[in-house]
């Protein structure tokens, strides 16, 4: 019987997991009021980026007595800068279950230096929180990009807790629940899961990561991008809009955009649910197909931004090709584009459900999968 292609094609074909779908119905109009040609530091640069940061804390949900900055060099450049201030006071622990989180292990013990426990989980699994010191210093990726799995709440993190925590939360902010009261360090790009342009991160500190700020001095130099304490007190400018670097205030116009965008649609539990339906849509086509599955061994744990697919078939010969020549199949018929695995993690295949894509698009592009799938166990012969 022939294969025949699917009718309807998605709208937005876009599911690239960085960076990821625009807000529906994005234009460039949108950025008319941004100030370009203006210094950063004057009043209009200042006022926009001040409306950036307590427009975040509204949607987020960020307490009033956290800080939140705009950093340079996108969510890796907000991580660094925590890892690099605030570590080596006390032991630290650290936490990878995919690529980026790996890379924060190589960080802390081959340029830190630091005598870290690290403990791993291989990918579609995850560390087993329960046997986490938190006494230590714990440094964790919340969601993991490249594996599609996640933490599923913040219960696990005692609040009475002697350490800090650190999370990467780049690709769960703004569509994943984030437990504030159990985070000292929370860090994300506007660039995965509200869709923003790339180059600009954002750190969020705690009360207590303050307090270490001021009263640690690390035993390394640091760069002047990493800086974030003057004669031992917070530079509070960096929390008000007075970036470290020049930041682009286009960039800074696209993601006001966003926020407005963000809070026409429910704030944050609005994304939050728009990202669910997005990934639930993916976990029940995999349930009624035997030839596919979701990475995450764990319903529990599975991403609801990054979910990363495996091929399961028998008839496969060569999973890695396969993978390959599905992904590109997707990308030339112009109904799904950047959806290939990440290159460390296993064969498959990664949609983006953030809540910047409609789930009428992921709906629309579950039967081209399956299209796909079968032009290419037909072709492999």
């Amino acid at each position: 019987m022939a294969n025949t292609q699917p009718a309807a094609r998605p709208v937005n074909p876009r599911f690239s997991s960085g960076p990821c779908a625009k807000i529906p119905d994005y234009n460039l109009d949108m950025l008319a009021d941004a100030p370009l040609g203006r210094s950063h530091r004057a009043a209009i640069g200042k006022a926009k980026l001040a409306q950036a940061i307590e427009t975040t804390r509204e949607v987020l949900g960020v307490p009033t007595d956290y800080r939140i900055g705009i950093v340079p060099a996108s969510d890796t450049g907000a991580v660094e800068m925590a890892m690099w201030s605030l570590l080596g006071e006390r032991p630290v622990e650290m936490l990878a279950w995919e690529s980026f989180g790996a890379g924060w292990v190589t960080d802390v013990v081959k340029q830190l230096k630091l005598d870290a426990k690290v403990q791993t989980a291989d990918y579609g699994q995850i560390v087993d929180f329960g046997s986490v010191d938190f006494d230590r210093d714990v440094v964790f990726t919340w969601n993991g990009t490249t594996s599609g799995v996640r933490l599923p709440d913040g219960d696990a993190i005692p609040a009475d807790r002697a350490g800090l925590t650190i999370c990467d939360a780049t690709s769960a902010a703004f569509a994943m629940e984030l437990p504030f009261d159990k985070l000292d360090v929370v860090t994300f790009s506007w660039q995965k899961v509200l869709g923003g342009e790339g180059g600009h991160g954002v750190l969020i500190l705690s009360p207590r990561a303050v307090e270490r700020l001021e009263n640690y001095t690390p035993a390394w130099p640091l760069p002047k991008i990493f800086r974030l304490t003057k004669g031992g007190k917070l530079i509070e400018g960096i929390f008000r809009g007075e970036t470290i670097n020049t930041p682009s205030m286009l960039c800074v116009e696209d993601y006001l955009v966003a926020l407005d965008w963000a809070k026409s649609v429910g704030g944050r539990q609005g994304l939050i649910d728009r990202a669910t339906a997005n990934a639930q849509a993916v976990w029940d086509f995999c349930e009624t197909r035997d030839w596919i599955a979701n990475l995450a061994e764990d319903p529990a744990t599975a991403s609801t931004t990054s979910v990363c697919l495996k091929f399961t078939d028998d008839r496969i010969k060569d999973g890695a090709a396969f993978a390959k020549a599905v992904a590109k199949r997707l990308e030339k018929e112009g109904v799904g584009l950047d959806m290939g695995a990440y290159r460390d993690a296993p064969p498959g295949l990664r949609i983006w459900c953030g809540s910047t894509v409609e789930t009428a698009d992921v709906q629309a592009l579950l039967p081209w999968i399956e299209w796909a799938f079968h032009e290419e166990i037909a072709a492999q012969g």
